[in-house]
């Protein structure tokens, strides 16, 4: 499926810079229309579940509900968008994810949050649910498709900064200018202007032909695609494991949103402000150390990079988020930046999860993409589940040490997550290609 190893290299400086940095040159475009697209998204993360509470959903914990709805769309969007991209190419889901997320927020703004209407709230923001995985898992399946393997790990820590550039970083940051000038119900429509244009520079500015076309063989139907997009998960076991691995990778930093705000915002007083603040903090830092882990992990190993920076890191940073601020107080809020970076920096150590996953089974590429992704948006289910069952009975203290166990599991996970050989020997290959063709492309 890879196909950017016997490319020529680009003819322009730009993209000789870009192809140097590890970003698939062709797609540049596409990068910066899923920031803007995941800015849009990412607007709301730092209070739609306590305005959802405030506006028709009358309790945080029924507010949590809508947001689990959500979360088994995503679960099931993002599973579809690998195996769709297989049969319809990855340009065309990603355009169906932007229409879906387009049409039905407009209906939860209009039939439930302006009507505080809590069933229009469940069915239309859960629905939403199908748009983002597709469009952002869309594209991801693309750059598996055109980056060379020992750029794989830069390629994607690209994507990474993209995504968690805007979802939450930069979308966060908006909302903290824009909830003063326009109010929380404006801000959501501003977050659909920006999510509609990035989606637009994407879709209408990457010309690279690989995502316009299936990337499955022609006589692969579409159940079967489907069911083999599910099947890989035992015929190749440390697929599967590598799913759980990233199911775990995410599953907190969408729980936490569930909880956090009404937490840092009010127990300890932070106020609204500070939290964005706080939570720009955090992810603005996992940004950067998406690249610098995705560009370390082509050097280091992918595993060792998710094994000591993203599982062990993240059991301790996660801990430290929640306890330092809780027992320091408002009055050394500078702390809680402080340990709020190292989790951001630590979240990044799971990058190469998306070079490693589709490289243990080289030959059914496509189907280790839909089991990632389905890993991805299982977490955006499984996190804020995990608040639903937890949070009552075990308080706030005791999900966060739930979290901070999770990371723990995945770090055992990940020691089975060894490459088969024959992708050893690939790899070899491909980054022997790929310093020759640094060398010539800066003679």
């Amino acid at each position: 499926m890879n196909e950017s190893a016997t490319a020529e290299l680009p003819k322009t400086g730009f993209g000789r810079l870009l192809t140097k940095w590890g970003l698939p040159a062709p797609l540049f475009l596409g990068y910066v229309g899923l920031l803007l697209f995941m800015i849009g998204d990412g607007v709301e993360s730092g209070f739609i579940a306590p305005y959802m509470a405030d506006n028709g959903a009358g309790t945080e914990i029924k507010a949590s509900y809508v947001i689990t709805v959500y979360g088994v769309a995503v679960m099931l969007a993002s599973w579809l968008s690998g195996a769709l991209s297989e049969l319809w190419g990855p340009r065309r889901v990603m355009v169906v994810g932007l229409a879906i997320w387009l049409v039905f927020d407009a209906l939860f703004l209009t039939l439930g949050l302006a009507g505080g209407n809590y069933a229009a709230m469940l069915i239309c923001y859960g629905i939403r649910g199908f748009g983002y995985p597709m469009f952002a898992f869309g594209f991801l399946v693309w750059i598996t498709a055109v980056a060379p393997v020992a750029r794989l790990g830069a390629a994607v820590g690209w994507f990474y900064f993209a995504f968690t550039g805007g979802l939450p970083t930069l979308g966060a940051l908006v909302a903290s200018f824009t909830n003063p000038l326009f109010g929380h119900y404006g801000t959501l429509w501003v977050a659909v202007a920006l999510l509609g244009v990035g989606g637009l520079v994407a879709v209408l500015g990457v010309r690279q032909r690989t995502g316009y076309r299936r990337l499955a063989p022609p006589d692969v139907k579409p159940v079967q695609s489907l069911i083999s997009s599910v099947s890989i998960a035992w015929k190749k076991p440390r697929v599967g494991v590598g799913m759980i691995v990233r199911i775990i990778n995410t599953a907190p930093e969408f729980g936490m949103l569930v909880f956090f705000p009404t937490i840092f915002i009010s127990q300890i007083g932070f106020g609204e402000s500070r939290w964005l603040l706080l939570v720009s903090v955090i992810y603005g830092t996992n940004i950067f150390f998406n690249l610098i882990f995705g560009v370390l992990s082509d050097r280091i190993g992918w595993r060792t990079t998710i094994f000591w920076f993203g599982a062990i890191g993240c059991a301790i940073s996660i801990l430290l988020l929640y306890f330092v601020p809780v027992a320091m107080g408002s009055q050394y809020y500078w702390l809680a930046l402080i340990v709020g970076a190292l989790y951001g920096a630590t979240l990044a150590g799971f990058v190469p999860i998306s070079a490693l996953l589709p490289s243990l089974a080289p030959e059914h590429k496509g189907g280790a993409m839909a089991l990632l992704n389905l890993g991805a948006g299982a977490a955006a289910f499984v996190g804020p589940a995990i608040v639903s069952l937890f949070l009552g009975p075990a308080g706030a203290a005791g999900v966060v040490i739930i979290f901070a166990a999770l990371y723990l599991v995945a770090a055992v996970l990940v020691r089975f997550l060894k490459l088969p050989a024959e992708t050893e020997k690939a790899l070899a290959s491909d980054g022997s290609l790929q310093d020759v063709e640094e060398r010539v492309s800066t003679a």
